[in-house]
């Protein structure tokens, strides 16, 4: 069983930066695949960016690719997306979400365990 809680959304300008939580429980937490995902009103839940058990391996969906950077550190239970030179278009609930397939899998359907989402504003 992992429970998963994002924090640290908010409304911020066009070009800042903004450092997302994803606070985890379980004691197997280490082990799993975490991905991040996000969703915009009106827009299908998209994949934004997953990191492996070792925090070795990372996956960035295109759209973020050299402006976000996801990490994990395993012995506070933690996953980070750090996300600079934010744009309008980044506006969404973003959701972390664990799972054991490896992080080229950017389907939702890959991750069995979901937190509640936190709200990203970006405005112009």
């Amino acid at each position: 069983q992992v429970q998963l809680v994002e924090s640290g959304g908010g409304l911020v300008q066009a070009g800042d930066s903004l450092r997302l939580s994803c606070a985890a429980s379980g004691r197997t937490f280490s082990s799993y695949t975490v991905g991040w995902f996000r969703q915009a009103p009106g827009k299908e839940r998209a994949f934004v960016a997953a990191i492996s058990w070792s925090g070795i391996n990372t996956y960035y969906a295109d759209s973020v690719k050299g402006r976000f950077t996801i990490t994990r550190d395993n012995s506070e239970n933690t996953v980070y997306l750090q996300m600079n030179s934010l744009k309008p278009e980044d506006t969404a609930v973003y959701y972390c979400a664990a799972g054991r397939a490896i992080v080229q899998r950017t389907t939702a359907y890959d991750y069995g365990y979901w937190g509640q989402g936190t709200r990203v504003t970006v405005s112009s």
